[in-house]
């Protein structure tokens, strides 16, 4: 059994989440062979030197995990970007590219966290390609904490602003490019989150079936997509009160 989830975005401020999610890893995930968390697993992230004890709890919870035997494969989200090898050695953890295939019963997956699948929001992927570029993310690293912390409070103030202006399609993946990255990978199937619009789309690829698999965000509930041989299931679960 192998489990997906994506766009937790723990932070202290959600203790619903993070405590839901630790329940989730002492149960579901204590029983899987692989857990992939495929990216905003936290609300920001402003470099592995920033972390204090909130971000060392949650790397010594994943480590206890993955000593059960559960490997951990991680994906950076937009909000995340900046988790580094620092955090993976203490969280167990393997760091994995955008986007990665991997190999089930047979069939090619596609994991990505799906913000690059965005091609009509021009705006936000202008910044995406400013904030990964290798020189931007060595500057942004080597700026003090202070400033690191009060940009990262800037910029999701203003993604919160500029998401609540756009139209929904504008934010939402661009079909063209879904299939477009289905090719280029040679993959009929596509997990990714990042929209928090948790569904299961069927579609025709060049006359062979596919399906693309929108992970849910965690936030009034937590979202799990398990696969089970050739099954795929995701699960919605209220979080504790």
């Amino acid at each position: 059994m192998i489990l997906l989830i994506s766009d937790l975005h723990l932070e202290s401020k959600r203790l619903d989440i993070v405590q839901a999610f630790l329940h989730f890893l002492e149960t579901h995930a204590s029983k899987a062979e692989a857990l992939y968390i495929l990216g905003d697993f936290f609300e920001v992230w402003i470099g592995d030197d920033a972390m204090d004890s909130f971000e060392r709890d949650i790397a010594q919870a994943l480590r206890a995990l993955s000593l059960k035997g559960t490997k951990i494969y991680l994906m950076h989200g937009n909000r995340d970007f900046l988790i580094g090898h620092a955090f993976c050695r203490q969280a167990g953890c393997t760091l994995l590219p955008d986007p990665t295939v991997i190999e089930l019963q047979n069939q090619r997956i596609l994991l990505m966290h799906g913000d690059s699948l965005c091609t009509q929001d021009e705006a936000y992927m202008r910044l995406r390609r400013w904030l990964r570029n290798p020189f931007s993310r060595w500057a942004l690293s080597a700026l003090p904490l202070t400033t690191r912390r009060k940009l990262a409070r800037k910029l999701r103030n203003e993604s919160k602003m500029q998401t609540r202006q756009k139209a929904m399609d504008i934010t939402d993946v661009t079909p063209a490019e879904v299939e477009h990255v289905l090719r280029e990978n040679k993959a009929h199937i596509l997990i990714h989150g990042h929209t928090h619009r948790p569904a299961i789309h069927s579609f025709e690829l060049d006359g062979h079936p596919a399906r693309r698999i929108v992970l849910g965000d965690w936030d009034r509930y937590g979202w799990a997509l398990t696969i089970n041989g050739e099954s795929m299931t995701q699960d919605r679960f209220e979080l504790a009160t």
